[in-house]
């Protein structure tokens, strides 16, 4: 099964209607809105769609199929798109194989259709990539460079993780996992970049890739795309990243906290809700960058931000002053509520490098406040056994640490499971407060007879977590009566 050529030449205008496999992605949901905009009839298919992408698609009057069936083909669409979720032996994927309809993967269609004559920007690494890129198209559109953007986190200053813009920029989260049943490659290699963001390099997607070595391989050859008269910027502190970008084709600026990047940071200091901290290129201080988010790794995500526009010729006023201004992305470091002096923020972390940042930045943030992290392991990597030591390290700026045995679908092999009850046992040898949970019922219970005014608890999650966050606040305002 392959995709086929003949809508490749077709515009998006030329489309009457597409069917989207798996519209219920965050993703694949935001790929369909764009084609609507376009003025393609949208429908698609998905099991069991919940909110936010069921309001989403809702809210657009698109239809949506629950279940795959092969009639959800009929009447005969001009083309299908398949999200990476759909195997080869889904019911709709049997029924396309079968029929003449043409097909591409949304890696595929989103080059095709919206990044042709654009200036692709391709933010990719293991962590950061979702704020880095909202940065990025925020400020692009605080500069009046009217963006295009599709990320795989809803921005704040838009409310939406897309946005057909009228300028030459397009802003992509590039991501390296697999792009369809019938195309084990990265999604990334589809992009088209021209300038592109590396932000880091670990291993991740352990249901994806057997080896960090496997993962090196996919930005080799992401790297290779980048045209002579391209630039990479990327995290020079991060030695998988100087290797894969050492015989890079175009020019690479690296940045980073170590003396021998192009575009150093100085020490963050947090005041007034602000994160500053100086940033000098070529040992020459550049300026100030103030960002409404707490942490050095979001100083970092910053810093590569404004190299790569410094390098595209804009100035520190312009940079700067539309950055400053960047309200954030929702699920990362987000404040859900503050009832009764307690503050409940929600996160993405999952792996323990981001874990560890996350919590870290917003213990810099609140350094007179107990720190209560929640950590629901969740991803197909985050169940595995595989970062089971690691975890230990992620935890140290939490003042108390409740771990959830892994949730969701069984991991992929057999004795290969995650233990939160060895992660509290190995954290109290360290000296530090935690305790394991079965599941979100009792960390709710725990944290009714636990928490008191002043804690801030960080939810670190990849999934929706039974709705953990807003079932917490519902707690607390009873508790105030």
């Amino acid at each position: 099964m392959s995709s086929l050529d003949p809508v490749l030449h077709r515009a998006p205008e030329e489309l009457s209607s597409v069917h989207l496999m798996g519209i219920g992605g965050t993703a694949m949901a935001a790929l369909a809105a764009m084609l609507q905009e376009k003025g393609v009839v949208v429908r698609g298919s998905d099991n069991r769609i919940y909110p936010p992408m069921s309001d989403f698609l809702a809210a657009r009057a698109i239809t949506v199929h629950e279940g795959y069936r092969a009639e959800n083909l009929e009447p005969a669409p001009d083309l299908v798109i398949v999200g990476n979720v759909i195997t080869r032996n889904n019911p709709e994927a049997v029924a396309l194989a079968a029929s003449r309809l043409p097909y591409l993967s949304l890696p595929q269609a989103l080059a095709n259709y919206f990044l042709t004559d654009r200036h692709p920007i391709v933010v990719t690494g293991t962590h950061g990539k979702t704020t880095t890129a909202s940065m990025l198209a925020a400020t692009l559109f605080r500069m009046e460079r009217d963006p295009c953007f599709m990320i795989g986190g809803i921005v704040s200053e838009f409310g939406t993780n897309f946005r057909i813009g009228g300028g030459r920029y397009f802003v992509v989260e590039g991501d390296e996992y697999d792009t369809a049943f019938f195309d084990k490659e990265s999604k990334f290699l589809h992009y088209r970049p021209r300038s592109a963001i590396i932000t880091s390099l670990e291993f991740d997607h352990a249901d994806i890739f057997d080896s960090l070595a496997e993962i090196v391989a996919m930005f080799r050859k992401f790297i290779a795309l980048l045209p002579t008269n391209g630039i990479i910027v990327a995290h020079g502190d991060d030695d998988n990243v100087r290797r894969v970008t050492a015989h890079a084709p175009c020019p690479v600026h690296y940045y980073g906290v170590g003396a021998d990047n192009k575009w150093r940071l100085g020490t963050p200091v947090h005041r007034g809700g602000m994160t500053c901290c100086e940033l000098f290129t070529d040992n020459r201080l550049f300026g100030i960058i103030s960002i409404r988010l707490p942490g050095l790794h979001n100083c970092l995500n910053a810093a590569a931000v404004v190299a790569l526009l410094a390098h595209h010729g804009f100035s520190y006023d312009r940079i700067c002053g539309a950055l400053e201004q960047f309200t954030g992305v929702k699920r990362r470091q987000e404040i859900r509520g503050t009832i009764g002096g307690i503050t409940v923020i929600d996160d993405f972390a999952h792996h323990p490098t981001a874990v560890r940042e996350t919590l870290a930045g917003l213990k810099q943030a609140y350094p007179d406040r107990r720190l209560i992290a929640v950590f629901e392991p969740r991803s197909n990597t985050s169940r595995r056994a595989l970062f089971q030591d690691a975890y230990a390290d992620s935890f140290a700026s939490a003042d108390l640490s409740i771990i959830r045995e892994p949730a969701g679908d069984k991991p992929l092999c057999d004795g290969d499971i995650f233990s939160a009850a060895t992660l509290v046992s190995t954290l109290a040898t360290r000296g530090k407060h935690a305790v394991c949970c079965r599941d979100t019922d009792e960390i709710l219970a725990f944290l009714t007879t636990e928490l008191r005014p002043g804690d801030v608890v960080a939810i670190c999650s990849n999934g929706g977590f039974d709705n953990i966050h807003e079932r917490l606040l519902a707690q607390l305002r009873k508790q105030c009566g």
